[in-house]
């Protein structure tokens, strides 16, 4: 589905197709000044939503939600001071029939009531019916996963059933920065049509809604039925705690249970992630230790009474800043009879090329204990999952058919991911991946991320079809398609043959282009988006990463997928990948190859425009 689409489904679900309010300040809003940092705002009348104006330079006012005098929620919001960049839906409609009152802290300094007053949030706070979805971002991505609107970064707590896949996500839907930690949620039966759905999990007494996970509970262990499904998340308030959570309509809204929190330390921990492990007839729970760097591992006979059972990473792979969003399942290794277990680790800093990153270590686990894999000289090598910039919290689907581990990330970096050259929404998913492990020419294991199968059906005209063709310094130039922006899929294979290296120039007549280079002698491939278009909003977005290709004849295939804002390169079937995040002012156009000290060939070009 493309954007459109999904942006129509999505205005059909919220009721939503205009984005001027429907009535004036003046109607059902009265404002009432208490000092120069409170206000009061009462709501009158039956509209779905109050649209709060957001000011994105501003910092966050707190929003008291009374219903009949008592305290509902409490949101944060950049109330607009002196413009307005957007709105903001507060839902009303479960308060119908009753008096609501916003109780508004402001943090802006003034020094006057009359001050305060001037606030271009009081008369821009309007009631209205509908709330427009409908994209006005030059860079939201065609067949990426993104947010309807508002914030969004780790996916979390997915699994699939009934032919579904459920993927939820931290997500303000006040705001497009980081705040009010929630859950939203949308649905697929493709990996590639999403659908969005309500809010999943909103913060309560215990705190804002940090990652976790879900999984089905086939023999009813927890008490809520066969098959329920059952959700474990962090709950951040004064302190990270585990709160459990079950679904009764397939996870399209939850009960809390009502001795939450399950699991409670010392220390900070987060992102539970939990599987049923058939062979010890118990739930395993890996959690993230996060500012000791180490994973801890439990188990429980029913999800809500958890047993820590072992530690795994002091001292161990990259130690920079904090350890998050873990998770451990078993892979094939290909070509061979053969399981290993795989523990990932996201950290944030501390990646390769600096910022956030996800790590992984491969060894065995015995239901309470990790063990990781050594090299040959006895130590436990840092193993890189992407060798991108932007690609980060990745963790799998739970109960994937056909015993499939498929994966999604975050496609941006901690670094920038606030000041992204987006306004109604920030941030998008990568695309799927389902993964594998492969044993490399020095006889280490490593995973494998190909694109998910279902991918191929983005494919729409073959725009272009080269069986071979002889590369050297004199660039070979190929059209992108000029449909959908540009937005496409490239294919080929690469035999270096006597050439140093190849260069492969994804540009537009402007000149900003990102520039591939694949050194044959180091076994690497490079990825400098330098002058790929706006990369001045971050010191630390203009970049070069570089990933090892894991061949030794000088032959690579390249699967590269490019959307409005980013470009994914799979390797050799996805044995390297890198993701990175693009800005161009105008679509890429073209694709030049050329090679250096020598001739080189390519086969089997082929170039999709995407559906």
């Amino acid at each position: 589905m493309n954007l459109i689409k999904t942006c129509l489904a999505a205005i059909t679900m919220l009721g939503a197709t205009a984005l001027s309010p429907s009535l004036s300040a003046a109607d059902g809003v009265k404002v009432d000044h208490l000092g120069v940092n409170n206000t009061l705002v009462r709501i009158s009348g039956g509209s779905r939503y109050l649209l709060l104006p957001v000011q994105e330079s501003n910092e966050d006012d707190r929003i008291d939600v009374l219903v009949d005098g008592r305290l509902d929620k409490t949101i944060y919001v950049k109330l607009a001071k002196n413009k307005v960049d957007y709105f903001v839906p507060l839902e009303l409609a479960p308060y119908k029939g009753h008096e609501v009152v916003l109780n508004i802290l402001t943090t802006q300094g003034r020094s006057t009531v009359r001050e305060a007053k001037d606030d271009a949030c009081w008369k821009n706070m309007t009631l209205s019916d509908t709330f427009d979805t409908t994209n006005r971002e030059k860079y939201r991505p065609v067949y990426h996963h993104t947010p309807l609107y508002g914030w969004m970064n780790d996916p979390n707590g997915m699994f699939y059933k009934d032919g579904v896949w459920h993927l939820y996500f931290q997500h303000n839907p006040y705001g497009s920065k980081w705040q009010n930690m929630s859950w939203g949620h949308s649905t697929s039966k493709d990996l590639i049509n999403w659908t969005p759905e309500p809010l999943a999990l909103e913060p309560n007494g215990l705190g804002t809604v940090f990652s976790g996970s879900c999984a089905l509970d086939t023999n009813n262990t927890a008490g809520y039925g066969n098959d329920a499904v059952v959700g474990l998340y962090t709950s951040a308030g004064a302190s990270q705690t585990q709160s459990l959570v079950w679904s009764k309509d397939n996870g399209r809204t939850f009960e809390y249970y009502d001795a939450n929190p399950v699991i409670t330390l010392e220390s900070e921990a987060r992102d539970p992630n939990m599987f049923w492990d058939d062979n010890a007839k118990q739930w395993e729970l890996i959690l993230a230790h996060a500012l000791d760097h180490e994973m801890l591992i439990f188990t429980s006979p029913n999800m809500k009474e958890w047993t820590l059972q072992s530690a795994f990473g002091k001292g161990i792979g990259a130690q920079g800043g904090v350890w998050e969003c873990p998770d451990l399942f078993r892979l094939p290794i290909d070509g061979t009879d053969e399981e290993k277990w795989v523990l990932i680790c996201n950290l944030n800093p501390g990646g390769p090329f600096g910022g956030s990153a996800t790590q992984y270590f491969v060894g065995d686990f015995d239901g309470k204990t990790f063990k990781a894999d050594t090299d040959k000289e006895g130590k436990i090598p840092t193993k890189w999952m992407d060798f991108g910039k932007d690609h980060y919290a990745t963790v799998s689907w739970s109960d994937a058919p056909d015993k499939r581990r498929t994966v999604i990330g975050w496609m941006s970096n901690w670094q920038y991911a606030a000041e992204v050259p987006t306004m109604q929404f920030r941030s998008a998913n990568t695309l799927p991946r389902d993964l594998s492990l492969f044993k490399a020419a020095d006889g280490e294991l490593y995973l494998c991320s190909a694109p998910s199968p279902e991918l191929s059906a983005l494919r729409d005209k073959l725009i272009v079809n080269v069986r071979r063709a002889n590369i050297g310094k004199k660039n070979a130039t190929y059209s992108l398609p000029a449909t959908n922006d540009g937005i496409c899929e490239i294919l080929m294979d690469v035999d270096a043959r006597k050439a140093q290296k190849i260069n492969f120039t994804i540009a537009n007549k402007a000149g900003e282009k990102v520039l591939m280079t694949y050194d044959i002698a180091a076994h690497t491939l490079s990825f400098d988006r330098r002058e790929s278009g706006i990369v001045d909003f971050s010191q630390d977005f203009p970049a070069v990463t570089v990933s090892p290709t894991f061949e030794v004849n000088g032959k690579i295939s390249l699967r590269i997928f490019i959307d409005k804002s980013s470009v994914e390169v799979f390797g050799n079937n996805g044995q390297f990948v890198m993701t990175n995040l693009v800005f161009p002012e105008n679509p890429y156009t073209t694709l030049s190859i050329s090679s250096a000290d020598g001739k080189a060939a390519i086969e089997n070009l082929k170039i999709y425009s995407i559906k």
